[in-house]
């Protein structure tokens, strides 16, 4: 028997989506304190909580991040001998996914916690283990924003650039960025669409 409560999750999972175009109203201190909140509750290796989350509000924040990384992919795709016009766009809509929302979620590693190995193989497969987990707390953080009402997105492009984006920022030096997420309220809808069932699943002893 499946009860209200998984009913409902299994809409709220399934009505997710990437938004990318917000409204001007802002997400309101307390709501945003309890989506970071909640997304601290997800699971983690050794419940070390390797996460932590850089939160900009400010539109001159955001400006000055987004800025720092359209220069950055300029400078890049200009060495790939991109079109100009074609960078250009680029930039323009880098600049504007990153400003355009309301609350911009830095979400960052940290291995201050987790255990060290003397060789490369457990080294590695601790540090997947952490990146894991903070993928965890992300996707905790958008399902409970997606359950207020809100939108989000998820921008991969500080793993390009940690560097930059921690000194912009001036993070803590064990705070590595891996991911912008952005938020508010949305100005569009988005359709979604997902291989078929079971395409991506293999029931090896069913």
């Amino acid at each position: 028997m499946i009860n209200t409560s998984l009913t409902d999750f299994i809409q709220l999972a399934r009505s997710r989506r990437a938004i990318r175009r917000y409204t001007d109203e802002p997400v309101p201190p307390d709501l945003l304190d309890l989506l970071l909140e909640t997304a601290t509750w997800s699971p983690s290796a050794h419940n070390r909580q390797p996460w932590h989350f850089a939160v900009l509000e400010a539109p001159a924040s955001k400006a000055k991040l987004a800025r720092a990384m359209g220069q950055r992919l300029r400078a890049d795709r200009t060495a790939d001998g991109d079109p100009p016009d074609a960078i250009e766009r680029d930039v323009a809509r880098s600049f504007g996914r990153i400003t355009g929302a309301a609350a911009l979620i830095v979400v960052c590693l940290s291995m201050a916690d987790m255990d060290s190995y003397p060789d490369a193989h457990r080294s590695q497969a601790e540090r997947a283990m952490a990146v894991q987990s903070v993928a965890m707390a992300a996707q905790t953080l958008w399902l409970t924003a997606h359950a207020a009402g809100l939108g989000a997105c998820w921008l991969c492009a500080p793993l390009f650039v940690p560097e930059l984006v921690g000194e912009t920022l001036n993070l803590p030096a064990d705070w590595e960025p891996q991911s912008l997420l952005t938020l508010g309220w949305p100005a569009e809808e988005k359709e979604k669409t997902r291989a078929p069932w079971p395409s991506r699943v293999a029931f090896l002893d069913r």
